[in-house]
């Protein structure tokens, strides 16, 4: 058996004899859902644990163990599990107990002032003139509708798209999410997408102006928009150079493209605001999620007036767009939520985020640092720029060369990197030592505290020396 295959045992034996109990239920979950769950990422080799509590950095399973979390609710959890701020915010309110007076613990589907506030706060951070909001549900939902907003807006079917780029699992955008040896990122994702919708979905590398630029010359004519994330997520969590949205900015305006950054990750995450602010690039359209929910189900289109109006008045020579929100859109505990978080985050910005940074930093640089001390070559992804001061994200990528990460390809094709490491032995290495990644790393939050930075540092220090005396490489 290759030697990799006989730790992954070892590792396995480990994490089930801590886990006995979250064993139990994963066999049960298993008789009545698909993998026993209903999330793939949530779902790692041989089974997830099951959380009993959550609190701050830390989440414990029904076995009673701590387990230091970086996962943080998919990022969403920038002020860490079930902060005091949000559990009074997403209390109930009965009859007069507040601006919105009507008991809101179960969903009314009316309108309530709350989701006014978290609207208002929302454009006021960004900082735009001339930009609306319409809330929905999630990411995907969010990035569904704004490529629907830009067909509608320009009458053209084609969408342009970053390779390696998530944005959710809309028919509209699955395609060239993961990396393939013999497509790169022009594979269709998913049955049920038709050929049709493949075809229309184009793809470009991710900081190459270059690419960029053929493209938009090429087909320009028939592209409806750009949509691209200004920080990488999935696809490696790589921050835009500012030269590259300089130029997405440029070449879609110039070409009559809409332009769509998708902050569903990076919104709130490096400031109070998106990083659109940060870069000083405005554009047509823009996504946001995870961290406005204060841990609810909130995303939000927002753009320019004149186009988020063809989903009610379309202006002449425009198409409508049929963009209704969903059944649960602005549920008023989750937009009270919301608004609790961003005027947390504006309150105390000035503590938060340089702190945060320093923290990410400091992980990083100590992740490397213990991998090589054991012969391994480490390199951490997530990292700011000249524009962009400070990350709180983190993932470790085991490079087969030694190559610089500024796209996609240099993190996701294995012929540059161990993604078997990366992806399924580290998170299992930590699991047995009570920390929780995804992709290798994940994010910190206001919660985590400098201990449990040491904590981390030293348990990949750990899962370095188990892959050495195991052999792995």
């Amino acid at each position: 058996m290759p030697t990799i295959e006989r730790f992954v045992e070892i590792l396995e034996r480990r994490y089930k004899a801590r886990t006995p109990g979250s064993a139990r239920l994963f066999r049960r979950a298993e008789k009545v859902m698909i993998r026993g769950g209903s999330h793939t990422l949530r779902l790692p080799s041989p089974y997830p644990f099951f959380v009993r509590s959550a609190a701050g950095a830390y989440v414990v399973d029904v076995d009673g163990n701590e387990v230091l979390d970086f996962w943080q609710g998919h990022f969403a959890n920038l002020l860490g599990h079930n902060p005091p701020v949000l559990r009074e915010a997403s209390l109930p309110k009965g009859p007069g107990s507040g601006p919105d007076p009507t008991d809101d613990s179960l969903h009314t589907g009316f309108e309530v002032e709350a989701q006014i506030e978290l609207a208002e706060l929302l454009l006021r951070q960004i900082g735009w003139k001339n930009h609306k909001v319409r809330f929905t549900t999630s990411g995907t939902l969010a990035t569904m509708y704004a490529v629907m907003l830009a067909q509608g807006w320009t009458g053209r079917d084609e969408i342009l798209k970053v390779g390696g780029g998530w944005h959710g699992a809309s028919p509209h955008l699955l395609k060239g999410v993961k990396y393939d040896p013999d497509l790169g990122f022009q594979k269709i994702e998913s049955a049920g997408v038709p050929a049709e919708f493949g075809k229309r979905i184009l793809t470009t590398r991710f900081n190459d102006s270059d690419d960029l630029e053929r493209i938009i010359r090429k087909r320009g004519d028939r592209i409806a928009c750009f949509i691209l994330e200004p920080f990488l997520g999935a696809g490696g969590f790589l921050a835009a150079t500012p030269e590259y949205l300089a130029n997405a900015r440029r070449l879609t305006a110039e070409h009559g493209l809409v332009l769509i950054l998708d902050e569903i990750i990076s919104g709130f995450r490096f400031g109070p605001t998106g990083l659109q602010r940060i870069y000083g690039i405005e554009p047509d359209l823009s996504t946001f999620g995870k961290v406005i929910g204060g841990g609810h189900a909130v995303a939000a289109v927002v753009g320019k007036s004149e186009i988020l109006d063809c989903i009610q008045t379309p202006p002449p020579n425009r198409a409508r767009v049929h963009f209704s929100g969903g059944t649960f859109s602005a549920h008023p505990q989750y937009m009270r939520a919301g608004a609790a978080t961003l005027r947390y985050l504006v309150q105390n910005a000035a503590s938060i985020y340089p702190r945060i940074g320093a923290m990410g930093e400091r992980l990083r640089n100590g992740i490397e640092e213990a991998f090589e001390a054991e012969g391994f070559r480490a390199r951490c992804t997530g990292g700011g720029n000249a524009v962009l001061r400070g990350s709180s994200l983190f993932a470790l990528n085991f490079p087969l060369t030694a190559h610089g990460f500024t796209n996609a390809e240099d993190v996701w094709n294995p012929q540059r990197s161990n993604i078997r490491l990366k992806e399924d032995v580290i998170r299992l290495a930590l699991m047995t030592l009570g920390v929780h990644v995804v992709h290798g790393g994940g994010a910190v939050s206001a919660a985590h505290q400098d201990a449990d930075i040491d904590r981390a540092i030293e348990a990949y220090a750990e899962a370095a020396r188990l892959f050495k005396r195991s052999g792995v490489r």
